[in-house]
């Protein structure tokens, strides 16, 4: 197997068990942050269905300065609010939405990589 082919097969594990990841923390976080009256409104925008589940870890998952200024921006209502939402989740939860964040990202952002490396013939 080629050198390209292994990174592009590690690439979708990582991005397969984000997205497993991404049900379990829907499932026990976000569902339960949905039926809280406090947190109801502060779970930004959802442009489609799921996209809260994003923006929940990434609110929990980003460093706290990161949110505070994205929270200051004229699209602040997309984002949803870190510092309502440390209130009312868990170490678990947190460490949860952090681990997920981080798969997803990383796994998008290596796949980007590979096709640029491709493109520019790193891989012929």
């Amino acid at each position: 197997m080629s050198t390209k082919i292994t990174l592009f097969a590690i690439c979708l594990l990582v991005l397969f068990i984000s997205l497993t990841l991404f049900v379990i923390f829907g499932q026990i976080t976000v569902r339960r942050l949905r039926k809280n009256p406090a947190t109801k409104n502060e779970l930004g925008l959802e442009l489609m269905s799921g996209w809260d589940i994003l923006n929940v870890a990434g609110a929990l998952a980003l460093p706290r300065w990161l949110n505070r200024k994205l929270r200051n921006t004229p699209l602040s209502s997309m984002y949803a609010n870190a510092d309502v939402l440390d209130k009312h989740t868990n170490l678990f939860d947190r460490a949860l939405a952090t681990v997920f964040y981080v798969l997803w990202v990383g796994s998008i952002v290596g796949i980007l990589i590979l096709v640029v490396l491709d493109k520019i013939g790193i891989f012929n």
